[in-house]
């Protein structure tokens, strides 16, 4: 099994979880990783340790690329079970390496859920510090976030070799932060981070294979009216968003919670969908006269859009987009999340109280067609 996701995620202490006996080869121990580097077939002092039907799990395999090879050769001539995780694809993609033949199974590991943290799960908190597991649960968040967003920057990025100088891509990281949960203008980023626009598509490639953030498509099937055709760009944590976006005293609070709202909706949405496997494509719809929709979800399933507001009251403004998605997609489930307590229905279009989302998302996205916070 192939287990992806950004640091800091939890990769390591789930694959102890699920068990404690396996064999552990950790390629951020430098060691390990220099003679792992030097002679990948080293790999076989590990694993000739390893009991009939003994697991193995390898901690950062992106590090060492070449490793696949020996693992696939393992796999094939002396049966052995790797785990192997990684936060990045990059180098792996980068060196067209072996990715084990279509024998493993890969799966995505994100930030926490409020699906999984039930009634521990703190709205408010959640908004202002994101999900990483230690983020959350650490009586100074803010000091852990911003230590992961400099060690991330300076261990996956630069000693990595993915971009020779770290000052233009801590610039554009930190102009990015601006487009959080916004349409994506390439000209005006390069122009306020100071490099090429080809520099800052490249950077959000980037941005993606670290598994950091992720370009939003437009919802285009069986489009009616001229659409945008620029994507969306949201951060993977709210947390991470918060911490690169920089704050001064023309900054509007309310500007900054909505993006980080949207942020969190975005990631109980992604991460609902890879763990039970529901196959739904994330989208966002947006006309070229504006109008737009946070986010569409569309699958086998069911076909939802979702409107994300952080006020306690509800404008007719605020319905406005979807009204058109329904008059052109009379099929979809409509939904608007917002910041108050009852919940109504005006036009067809539901209106569900943020807690009730959370709390129902999990049966909700897999059967659509129940009452979206209802016991």
């Amino acid at each position: 099994m192939l287990l992806f996701g950004p640091r800091g995620v939890g990769k390591t202490s789930l694959l102890d979880t699920l068990d404690s006996q396996a064999v552990r080869i950790d390629l951020l121990d430098d060691d390990v990783y220099r003679r792992l580097l030097n002679q990948p077939t080293r790999l076989r002092e590990w694993t000739d340790q390893a009991r009939k039907g003994q697991r193995i799990f390898i901690d950062e395999i992106q590090k060492v690329p070449a490793l696949l090879d020996e693992v696939h050769l393992q796999i094939e001539k002396q049966k052995r079970v790797f785990v192997l995780t990684g936060s990045s694809a990059r180098k792996l993609k980068a060196a067209g390496v072996n990715l084990l033949g279509g024998r493993a199974q890969t799966h995505f590991l994100h930030p926490l859920t409020a699906c999984e943290l039930r009634k521990s799960f703190d709205l408010e908190k959640a908004l202002q510090y994101g999900l990483l597991p230690k983020a959350y649960s650490l009586k100074n968040p803010a000091a852990f976030l911003s230590s992961y967003v400099k060690t991330y920057l300076k261990e996956e990025v630069l000693q990595e070799g993915l971009t020779r100088n770290l000052g233009p891509f801590s610039r554009f990281l930190e102009a990015a932060s601006f487009s959080q949960a916004s349409v994506l203008n390439y000209s005006s980023l390069a122009s306020d981070a100071g490099i090429p626009r080809r520099t800052v598509q490249s950077y959000f490639d980037l941005v993606e294979d670290l598994l950091l953030g992720v370009r939003l498509p437009v919802f285009l099937k069986r489009a009616k009216r001229d659409m945008s055709q620029h994507p969306k760009f949201l951060f993977f944590d709210a947390g991470v968003y918060r911490t690169l976006r920089p704050k001064g005293p023309l900054d509007r609070p309310e500007e900054i919670d909505g993006a980080a709202l949207e942020t969190l909706v975005f990631q109980e949405l992604r991460a609902l969908n890879d763990y039970q496997q529901l196959g739904y494509t994330l989208s966002f719809w947006r006309t070229a006269e504006h109008l737009e929709v946070d986010f569409i979800v569309y699958g086998e399933k069911g076909f939802l859009a979702i409107e994300v507001k952080r006020s306690s009251r509800i404008r007719d403004e605020d319905l406005k987009g979807l009204r058109v998605f329904g008059i052109d997609y009379p099929t979809a489930n409509r939904v608007l999340l917002y910041g108050g307590k009852e919940t109504l229905i005006r036009e067809g279009i539901r209106i569900v109280p943020l807690q009730k989302f959370f709390e129902s998302a999990s049966s909700w996205l897999s059967n659509p067609a129940q009452e979206l916070g209802a016991p």
